[in-house]
């Protein structure tokens, strides 16, 4: 999964500008939030704490990452399922031991993650892991 490119706070990529290339780089406020997301604990990390690692108050963030046509939870999501692939490719973890490590406070609101970010259940996934098939699409 590359983080790096124009996406929309709901998933779709951004339709550029007429005078932008069809990929262009995020702002340099949305790459050091993904920077920082993808370095530090997701379960403690809060808008307003990045926020003031950056510099910057909460409202000027959330402004900031709008301009990126984003948001701070949708990059959350973003970093989390890039450490899940990251984690499941090195070795297998119970889906409670995962939802920890990524900061979901229930273990459920991992699972329709997964679900979302894959298309399958995580049980399917583990069952496809198990016999060699490709689980996860991108």
């Amino acid at each position: 999964m590359e983080l790096n490119t124009a996406i929309g706070a709901r998933g779709s990529r951004v339709s550029p500008p007429p005078d932008k290339p069809p990929y262009f780089a995020l702002s340099r406020t949305t790459d050091r939030v993904l920077q920082i997301l993808l370095r530090g604990d997701l379960a403690r990390l809060r808008a307003e704490s990045v926020a003031d690692q950056l510099g910057m108050s909460g409202t000027t963030l959330r402004r900031r990452l709008r301009a990126d046509h984003t948001n701070y939870q949708f990059l959350l999501d973003r970093a989390r399922q890039y450490r899940c692939e990251q984690k499941l490719r090195s070795a297998w973890l119970p889906g409670k031991c995962l939802a920890d490590e990524l900061g979901y406070l229930e273990v459920n609101s991992f699972y329709r993650a997964f679900r979302r970010w894959t298309g399958i259940s995580y049980s399917e996934y583990k069952l496809r892991r198990e016999y060699g098939g490709t689980a996860l699409r991108h």
